[in-house]
């Protein structure tokens, strides 16, 4: 089955908000030392890794390359570049934060994705759900650790 432009388009999007995603917890990693917050942003580093392979596998199955030029949901991707910029020193909580926002930036595109009106296979829809809903575990595996810094030690 030849798949459309606009899921061609979400399918990209998909991949620059997981490569978007990529580079913000190496950000991330660059700014704490603490050895469980490295290791925490490693892996997820390594499941959008994943997630990126997957997409790219399934856009070259059909024979398919990104499309050139503005996208449906682009500007939701670029979330992460701001929460880039937004590191103040080595504050975990800040840090903890950015990321926070990163993910939810993530889960807002699964999500438009999933709910708009673009046809696609079940199986594309079901990647893109599980996607999602592995992205929600660790949206909320962050916010958890976000609000424990809260938390007077």
């Amino acid at each position: 089955m030849q798949l459309n432009e606009k899921l061609l388009e979400a399918l990209n999007d998909l991949v620059r908000i997981n490569r978007d995603r990529v580079e913000g917890y190496s950000k991330a990693i660059d700014q704490t030392d603490d050895a469980d917050l490295k290791a925490l942003f490693q892996r997820m580093t390594e499941e959008s890794n994943t997630y990126i392979e997957q997409l790219n596998k399934l856009l070259t199955e059909h024979g398919e390359t990104a499309p050139d030029g503005a996208t449906i949901y682009g500007k939701i991707y670029r979330t992460w570049m701001d929460v880039k910029a937004t590191f103040s020193g080595h504050d975990r909580h800040s840090i903890l934060s950015a990321c926070e926002y990163g993910e939810a930036a993530a889960q807002r595109t699964y999500e438009e994705i999933l709910r708009s009106s673009i046809p696609m296979p079940y199986s594309v829809r079901e990647l893109i759900a599980n996607q999602k809903g592995a992205l929600r575990s660790s949206h909320d595996t962050v916010k958890t650790y976000r609000d424990l810094e809260k938390i007077p030690h």
